[in-house]
């Protein structure tokens, strides 16, 4: 497809995310039919992810300087939900073969452009922060903020997004049998996409939790891994999680990551301080270059 900067991304920074998807009947009756419409009129996975950085562009070169989503055009991915454990019926009564419900993760520009906002505001000050986004603007988009609150109450962020790599905490959710979707085009990978549900990725953030409080407290990927917990634990029980790895996929897939990560912490666990190590030196080698293309110019 011609023109489909999905595909390119050429110049920009890698981009991964982490996406809960939740049952219809997860989000309050008053968001239903709105998430339901916006999810019907998504052709595609691509189409979607096409359609949001298209939209991301031209929030920068908007005249006025405003980079803020306004949340008109905020978009919904969808997906099955999974098909029927082996030895079970869809319906669990013999009759005919149900339709597969739809999960939904809303993208909620407007949310999360106000919390990464905040987070670079917190590090800059002064003439700096007024360049990088005026205070007139935040002051515009807080406004808008408090709009999406009193409409929908207490929102759930779906979406957590990473650039320049992927937090080793991410790793911990996902196991190497988890079904992936590798998306190829050009004779490069696209992208990566891992799914869990919810109650296996919550159990597995769980297990890492109690043994680095364990064998390494002072470890900061522990703090991570509880603000992720955390997270999750807002979700319905039903829900997927997906972790995106986006176009940094073409320079680390095939990954081992999710391994290295249950292999270094099942080491710490155990005293074995050389396999914790080797483990480390594994994940280092993989996403310290790709870090590193940050701050190259």
């Amino acid at each position: 497809m011609t023109g489909n900067l999905y595909r390119g991304q050429a110049g920009l920074p890698f981009s991964s995310t982490l996406r809960v998807y939740e049952p219809l009947d997860a989000f309050p009756q008053e968001q239903r039919k709105a998430i339901q419409a916006a999810g019907a009129r998504s052709a595609s996975r691509a189409a979607v992810e096409n359609a949001e950085l298209l939209a991301s562009l031209g929030r920068i070169t908007r005249p006025g300087g405003d980079p803020f989503p306004t949340g008109r055009t905020d978009l919904v991915r969808v997906t099955p939900a999974p098909a029927a454990q082996p030895g079970g019926t869809a319906d669990g009564d013999g009759g005919s073969e149900a339709k597969p419900e739809l999960l939904y993760c809303p993208s909620q520009l407007v949310l999360r452009a106000g919390l990464a906002a905040n987070a670079l505001m917190e590090g800059i000050h002064g003439p700096l922060a007024e360049l990088l986004i005026p205070e007139e603007q935040r002051d515009r988009h807080q406004e808008r903020i408090d709009l999406v609150k009193a409409r929908d109450g207490s929102t759930r962020v779906h979406t957590r997004a990473s650039t320049w790599g992927i937090p080793f905490s991410w790793f911990s959710l996902f196991m190497e049998s988890d079904h992936k979707d590798v998306v190829e085009a050009g004779g490069r990978i696209v992208t990566v996409r891992v799914w869990a549900s919810i109650t296996d990725a919550l159990e597995r953030a769980r297990y890492a939790v109690a043994n680095l409080a364990l064998a390494a407290p002072d470890l900061d990927m522990l703090d991570d891994l509880a603000q992720l917990t955390e997270w999750l634990e807002q979700f319905h029980v039903e829900s997927m999680i997906e972790l995106d790895y986006g176009s940094v996929a073409d320079k680390v897939y095939p990954d081992d990551s999710p391994t290295d990560i249950r292999l270094g912490i099942e080491c710490l666990a155990e005293g074995d301080m050389t396999g914790a190590a080797a483990a480390y030196r594994r994940l280092a080698s993989r996403w310290i270059p790709i870090r590193q293309l940050a701050r190259a110019s």
